[in-house]
């Protein structure tokens, strides 16, 4: 009986593991969806000293994150783990999509993973947006949805952190620590839309819109949105 449970706990780690590393290989920078080439709106923010330091970009990523796209594409993607209509989930997440830019980049990323994860995978999914993308490949390959929210959280504020790097300059052990410190954030985000549902959609974080707004129209730029 001992060697039958301590078999069965080590499946479970084994499987647990897996899924993990499943999760970090989709949402790693090495996972070509581009996302390195997305600002955002925080490039905008950069030129327009609403973003300067440390403290200015944690303070600009939390708001982000709980009022946000943080949440909206965190919603998006419990959803599209739930539903059975994976494109009435797409086609809402598009809808929220508040500028050109900002559907852009859902829609051009979610092509790329969507891409990515047939050839690798082989899972048989409809070319959609980024969140809802990542939350229905979770749900074919059985990976827990705790997890894939929690973990596609902390890549979208890593990689505007990332960013932020190159556009304020911000040191890297600087952006170590707003990625440190804002850990907790993104957990508080995860769990909020693993209890919710996309009727608590909502969005305030309007300097970050207006910000990928003005970016459109921005006379330089590194980056794509």
């Amino acid at each position: 009986m001992i060697t039958l449970m301590l078999t069965v706990i080590g499946t479970i780690t084994t499987m647990h593991t897996k899924a993990l590393l499943t999760l970090v290989q989709w949402l790693s920078p090495s996972y070509p969806v581009g996302a390195f080439a997305y600002s955002h709106g925080l490039e905008w923010a950069v030129s327009a000293k609403e973003v300067v330091d440390r403290e200015t970009l944690k303070s600009w990523l939390e708001t982000v994150l709980r009022y946000g796209a943080g949440q909206s594409d965190a919603l998006f993607l419990a959803a599209a783990y739930r539903s059975d209509d994976i494109l009435e989930v797409d086609a809402l997440a598009r809808a929220f999509a508040t500028s050109s830019e900002r559907l852009k980049e859902t829609v051009l990323q979610g092509e790329a993973f969507c891409r990515v994860t047939r050839e690798v995978w082989g899972a048989d999914m409809p070319t959609i947006t980024y969140p809802v993308a990542v939350g229905r490949a979770a749900r074919m390959l059985d990976l827990p949805l705790a997890q894939t929210l929690q973990v596609f959280v902390h890549a979208f504020m890593s990689n505007l952190t990332a960013a932020a790097m190159r556009l304020v300059p911000l040191g890297q052990t600087d952006g170590q620590i707003v990625i440190k410190e804002l850990a907790d954030t993104c957990i508080g985000v995860a769990d909020r839309a693993l209890d919710g549902s996309l009727e608590d959609l909502s969005s305030t974080a309007f300097i970050s819109d207006i910000a990928a707004m003005k970016h459109e129209t921005q006379h330089s730029r590194i980056f794509r949105t």
